[in-house]
């Protein structure tokens, strides 16, 4: 199975049932794609995916997510959020951000954890889908400010892998633990370092997937 890899404590979010891990088990093994690490025993953390180079990046990580029967809130920005992908968004863990402003967010968000029993915040720390040599800071304050974890999670295009790294507790020096995290980014293949385009354009793999969903298209919402 594309998932087996991978470990889940039961401390973590849950959220799913045996039809929508299937539909992401069959959607990361059509793709060829596989997880790969072990989650940490604890039930709030900040998970940041990297590197977001490609709009693949979030069909893969959310066919990881059901497979995973894992419940992972993530930012969008508050445009997105009108009917009918409002709908998908909020039942898929969104969370409408106002871009356009601070607006106070790494509070909100550090309350958002003191409130909950148990979340995991997944976060792209580029904050783009083009290259970049600086990261935003947000991921490392909201951590910091919420005194969890952090989990760094590398898609590797070039092992079709979901690498689950590392946790670290945040201790204030954001400098150097920002420079050791790049570095563990560094030793994965982003979508642009190497010439997916044929693996992901086929229109075999294409017409799976979209028997996959059809099948499913009843079930998706379930859970």
């Amino acid at each position: 199975m594309a998932h087996r890899d991978a470990s889940l404590p039961t401390e973590l979010p849950r959220r799913g049932n045996a039809l929508t891990a299937w539909l992401g088990r069959s959607v990361l093994g059509l793709l060829g794609w596989r997880v790969t690490g072990r989650f940490p025993e604890i039930s709030k953390l900040v998970v940041i995916l990297a590197p977001h180079t490609s709009a693949w990046d979030f069909v893969i990580g959310l066919a990881a997510k059901l497979a995973l029967r894992l419940e992972a809130a993530y930012l969008a920005k508050d445009s997105l959020f009108v009917w009918p992908l409002s709908v998908l968004l909020r039942r898929t863990g969104g969370i409408p951000v106002d871009r356009s402003g601070p607006h106070n967010l790494v509070d909100r968000l550090a309350a958002h954890f003191a409130e909950r029993d148990r979340l995991l915040l997944a976060l792209a720390p580029e904050g783009t889908r083009r290259r970049v040599d600086r990261w935003k800071s947000g991921f490392y304050r909201i951590a910091e400010a919420a005194r969890v974890p952090i989990v760094p999670v590398a898609l590797d295009y070039g092992r079709k892998a979901v690498v689950v790294g590392t946790p670290f507790t945040p201790t204030g020096d954001g400098g150097r633990e920002t420079a050791a995290l790049r570095a563990f980014f560094d030793r994965q293949s982003a979508a642009y370092d190497i010439d997916s385009s044929a693996a992901m354009s086929d229109a075999r793999v294409w017409t799976d997937i979209a028997q996959v969903l059809f099948m499913a298209k009843e079930f998706i919402f379930i859970g």
